[in-house]
């Protein structure tokens, strides 16, 4: 990942305040993931709070995905131990995850290309609907589903697109959709893979704005790549490198720690 000493440092006066911190809602303690004599994750501790935006940063390949596989269940670790709103979740099933409230996104745009946004907002609600299992019903029972499906698009700025095909929209706006359906998971911890990934300035500023006001009310756990969005966003970065954390502060701190500046842009003797 190429960066600048700027970019590293120097947004550092913009991150969010550091006010006393809300309960845990998401605990990984000794996480390690091995791939036969490969250690891609080793001894990951991770608190992520409620009401907090939490940042996982590192070059590539430092492990960030690997770590929220981990955390999401669609890897089990080799050792160590995960919790989610007190409960021991380490061998839980991906499904049970989600439906305890985990909830994450992934790096590809996850949405019905030839719904209407309207359209993916139901699906998306027919498992806290009851709806997801039962076929014999007609298509009209998806009706009951449209108050909270608009609801949920007018929180997110799409109410103006709502019969639009999920396609007609630009990328930016697919993430936006995507956060939209993740929401109507009712999570209380959210997974952000890369969301501002390939957006331009303008897109970045709407998904900003919208991560902001989801954890109003529930945690967010987000790995990026664009570190003006780490520096105005989040209440707390992870540094991973190698597998391991590097350190984990504010951004201020992280930002001015020597180790992580070499992680990002190497020495001058590279």
């Amino acid at each position: 990942m190429a960066t600048s000493s700027s970019s590293i440092a120097g947004d550092a006066a913009t991150s969010p305040g550091t006010d006393e911190q809300p309960r845990v809602v998401l605990s990984a303690r000794g996480l390690r993931r091995d791939f036969g004599g490969f250690v891609a994750v080793n001894n990951v501790d991770l608190d992520v709070h409620h009401a907090r935006v939490h940042a996982l940063i590192g070059p590539n390949g430092a492990g960030k995905t690997t770590v929220f596989n981990l955390l999401t269940k669609f890897l089990q670790p080799s050792s160590g131990t995960i919790r989610l709103l007190d409960h021991d979740i380490t061998r839980t099933d991906p499904a049970k995850v989600a439906r305890m409230g985990l909830v994450r996104s992934f790096q590809i745009s996850a949405v019905f290309p030839h719904l209407s946004v309207l359209e993916n907002v139901r699906v998306a609600l027919q498992r806290p609907g009851g709806l997801a299992t039962q076929f014999w019903l007609p298509l009209r029972a998806l009706n009951r589903l449209n108050d909270r499906a608009m609801a949920l698009i007018e929180s997110v700025g799409l109410q103006d697109a709502c019969n639009s095909p999920a396609a007609d929209l630009s990328y930016g706006r697919k993430r936006v959709l995507e956060i939209a359906t993740t929401l109507a998971l009712e999570p209380r911890v959210l997974l952000l893979d890369e969301p501002m990934a390939g957006m331009g300035h303008e897109d970045v500023h709407i998904v900003s704005d919208l991560i902001r006001e989801v954890a109003r009310d529930r945690a967010v756990l987000m790995v990026e790549h664009n570190l003006k969005v780490v520096a105005d966003l989040c209440h707390q970065v992870t540094v991973l490198q190698r597998g391991e954390i590097l350190t984990s502060g504010d951004y201020r701190s992280v930002s001015q720690d020597a180790r992580v500046r070499e992680a990002y842009m190497g020495t001058e003797d590279d």
